[in-house]
């Protein structure tokens, strides 16, 4: 485990994914500011405050479950986005832009998931 959470990979490619959703949500109407757009943000930024909080834990098991809750938000989103796409609040190359980000988001978790498992069986 990194000392501080700047120094993971997923902490940097995360956080430049919920800079992407935030820009991108700035468009959406008015009218879902406390609806869609708040959720969207709210789910994004739970995936990177999950890693950075289960990366002060002092146990790998415990930074493991929050990867967890990590890859549901991330997948909450995912949801969000398609949603907004077929909302037309997003049109189709950002969402596939916001899409591809989110997939390499979601490949970069699950390695470092098998990762922490496979420590974990040694241990």
């Amino acid at each position: 485990m990194a000392d501080k959470f700047g120094e993971l990979r997923i902490f940097n490619e995360a956080h430049t994914f919920v800079l992407a959703i935030y820009k991108s949500t700035k468009s959406f109407p008015s009218f879902e500011q406390f609806a869609l757009t708040s959720q969207i943000r709210r789910s994004a930024s739970s995936i990177v405050a999950n890693i950075v909080e289960g990366n002060a834990r002092n146990h790998r098991k415990e930074f493991l479950q929050f990867l967890y809750l990590a890859n549901g938000s991330l997948e909450e989103t995912k949801y969000h986005l398609l949603l907004s796409k077929d909302l037309n609040y997003l049109d189709e190359v950002e969402y596939k832009v916001l899409h591809e980000q989110s997939e390499i988001v979601g490949k970069m978790l699950n390695g470092l998931i098998q990762y922490l498992k496979s420590v974990n069986r040694k241990s």
